[in-house]
């Protein structure tokens, strides 16, 4: 069980409507949070990183001086913060606007309004982000787990990455698209306990990877993870008929991932 609660969060909370700042303080504090700071831009929202590292930043997609995409994208560029985790409240529905976001590896997007459900399970993953249990193989050490991470995207990966590694897992690979994937993979087969891989990549995406895989290299076993930001049923469809263990959404959430990765190990 992690070591600290979600009352314990310190939390910058970056919202330019003053009436939307205050509904999402009580909601808030009816989780038992108290310590929570308010600004209403990107740039006081740097600031205040700067002097007071928060445990968790709660933002609203579009602010008067960037979006919230830039101040992610900001933040990963800062050591004291590029671990963050970042929570995403907006009522922007459009792919193109979400998808950037998704990729830079925030822990949740919630809508506006939100249910107080989702809050919780939002502020439950980022617990379990910063002070994760090491997952309890009983036929593995899992220090030994040696994984492939095949996304385009550096920011996704490098989440990935740190998600895992607080898990316990620190033997990782990563390639930058699916053609490289498969080479690397393709190399030395023995090499890899598992595949987290993206679907939409360039030169061969996801489930062109997976089919590869499955029937060109007759790999029927070694378990893929396939973590997307894609919304088309049919795609996804796709990628499950060629081979895929299981599909987790992105932001995917830290205890799922886990119990994902529990089941593919212990199977």
């Amino acid at each position: 069980m992690s070591q600290i609660d979600i009352s314990e969060l310190a939390i910058l909370l970056v919202e330019p409507s003053s009436t939307q700042l205050k509904i999402i303080l009580r909601l808030l504090e009816q989780e038992g949070v108290t310590s929570v700071e308010g600004v209403k831009s990107g740039t006081e929202a740097l600031q205040s990183i700067e002097s007071y590292p928060p445990d968790l930043v709660i933002s609203s997609l579009y602010l008067p001086d960037m979006t919230a995409t830039e101040l992610v994208t900001s933040m990963k560029e800062k050591e004291q913060c590029e671990s963050t985790p970042f929570m995403l409240i907006s009522s922007e529905t459009n792919f193109s606007a979400l998808d950037p976001i998704r990729q830079a590896g925030v822990i949740a997007i919630l809508p506006k309004p939100f249910k107080t459900e989702d809050l919780h399970r939002a502020l439950k993953s980022t617990v379990e982000f910063i002070d994760p249990e090491e997952i309890d193989l009983e036929h593995y050490d899992i220090e030994s787990v040696r994984v492939l991470i095949v996304d385009d995207s550096a920011m996704a990966r490098k989440h990935i990455s740190r998600v895992l590694n607080n898990m316990g897992i620190t033997q990782i690979t990563s390639a930058n698209n699916g053609k490289e994937g498969a080479e690397i993979f393709s190399a030395d087969e023995d090499a890899f306990d598992i595949i987290v891989t993206d679907y939409n990549m360039p030169q061969m995406d996801g489930q062109e990877l997976i089919e590869y895989i499955r029937k060109d290299l007759g790999n029927t076993f070694i378990p893929i993870l396939m973590v997307t930001s894609e919304e088309n049923e049919t795609r996804l469809n796709n990628a499950q008929q060629a081979g895929v263990s299981a599909i987790c959404d992105k932001p995917f959430d830290p205890a799922t991932v886990k119990e994902m990765l529990f089941r593919f190990m212990e199977s």
